[in-house]
């Protein structure tokens, strides 16, 4: 596989390709529907404005994040878009069969050839009894020890090469590569490329060793940021898929056209956070049910800790954070989540960004289209 199905390009002054993460949040006030619909919005946006991919995060049981089926969500959104590049940010691996994952994203990319990625986690997306729910099992340990054979496994059936005397020698991926081989059969030369998210080091070991690209969640892991690119780095072998170390880095980034309206949009977000921490979980609060709730003082330091790790400001302030956090990391793109009570507020945000760097108008008018 082809590294330039997992390189970007980056557009305007951005100094690294831009990227989407979307965690489909819902407000308090709408429903799950809007916020599909913002999904929708945005997707067209990002690729208009030249984002380079549009990952959607695996969450199960907060009510505020709607992306609980990621696979699901990507089809939609292949349907409104032409050449994004959609993709998981990520699947959970330990909750899933390899083998319907590799349907699934088998079948996304029938559905948007050669832009589709298959971003993995060991984390379960969700806490301990929702978990147990998902996987049928209290041995939850048991699934993060076993991740390297899950991945394994997954990507034998991606790639249909599982060797002779195998157990599942005679067990296809449909869609996938046996289709080419059967009477008559035409097959895509596309593979969902697979990339290893981390929030720690122990993926980002996994995917140097197997030379995979590498997603680290700097937006809710600040302090391992740079020790993990650092780790991956190190144990970097070259392979088939890379010959070179590729690594994005996720990063809360909300820009507003006044300074003050950011502080507000992030503060609501960080409330809802504190919910989620203490075992509260629900809809993104409005602003203003932020700035009249009375934190604690612990909460308050929870929060101020919180927005320390998130960009936000003016367009001209989110940029030059932006550039900061990449000089500091040596990230190779950067993938922003944009998390508030409102869609559109989202969708300015994006489209802000997109503004401070020079990003095209339309990237369509760069090819000619």
């Amino acid at each position: 596989m082809a590294g330039d199905e997992i390189r970007g390009t980056a557009l305007g002054t951005a100094p690294v390709p831009l990227s989407v993460l979307d965690l489909v949040t819902v407000g308090a006030g709408h429903t799950a529907t809007e916020a599909l619909r913002t999904s929708a919005a945005l997707s067209r946006t990002a690729e208009s404005r030249g984002y380079h991919r549009y990952w959607v995060a695996e969450h199960h049981s907060m009510p505020g994040v709607a992306s609980s089926s990621p696979a699901v969500i990507l089809a939609h959104l292949a349907a409104h878009t032409d050449r994004i590049r959609l993709g998981s940010g990520g699947v959970m691996l330990p909750n899933h069969a390899p083998l319907v994952i590799a349907e699934q994203f088998g079948t996304l990319e029938a559905l948007a050839p050669g832009r589709v990625d298959l971003g993995l986690g060991r984390a379960p997306g969700t806490d301990g009894a929702t978990a147990a729910a998902l996987r049928r099992t209290d041995h939850l340990d048991r699934g993060a020890d076993d991740f390297p054979q899950q991945l394994a496994e997954l990507i034998r059936f991606l790639d249909d090469d599982f060797p002779d005397g195998h157990p599942y020698r005679r067990i296809h991926a449909v869609p996938g590569p046996v289709q080419a081989t059967s009477p008559g059969g035409v097959q895509s030369p596309h593979r969902p490329p697979v990339w290893l998210l981390g929030s720690s080091g122990f993926s980002a070991r996994l995917a140097g060793t197997l030379g995979l690209p590498f997603a680290f969640a700097h937006h809710f892991s600040a302090q391992n940021t740079v020790p993990a690119l650092d780790l991956y780095r190190d144990s970097f072998r070259p392979s088939a898929v890379l010959d070179a170390p590729y690594a994005l880095i996720g990063v809360a980034a909300l820009a507003t056209e006044e300074e003050r309206e950011a502080r507000r949009q992030v503060l609501a977000a960080a409330l809802n956070m504190v919910r989620l921490r203490t075992g509260r979980p629900g809809l993104v609060p409005t602003p203003e049910e932020a700035e009249a709730y009375e934190f604690s003082s612990m909460e308050r330091e929870f929060v101020d800790s919180w927005n320390a790790n998130v960009v936000h400001g003016t367009p001209d302030e989110v940029r030059s954070g932006l550039d900061d956090l990449q000089k500091r990391t040596g990230a190779d793109e950067l993938m922003i989540t944009s998390n508030a009570h409102s869609g559109a507020v989202r969708l300015r945000s994006y489209e802000l960004i997109a503004d401070a760097y020079g990003l095209p108008a339309d990237v369509r008018s760069l090819s000619g289209d």
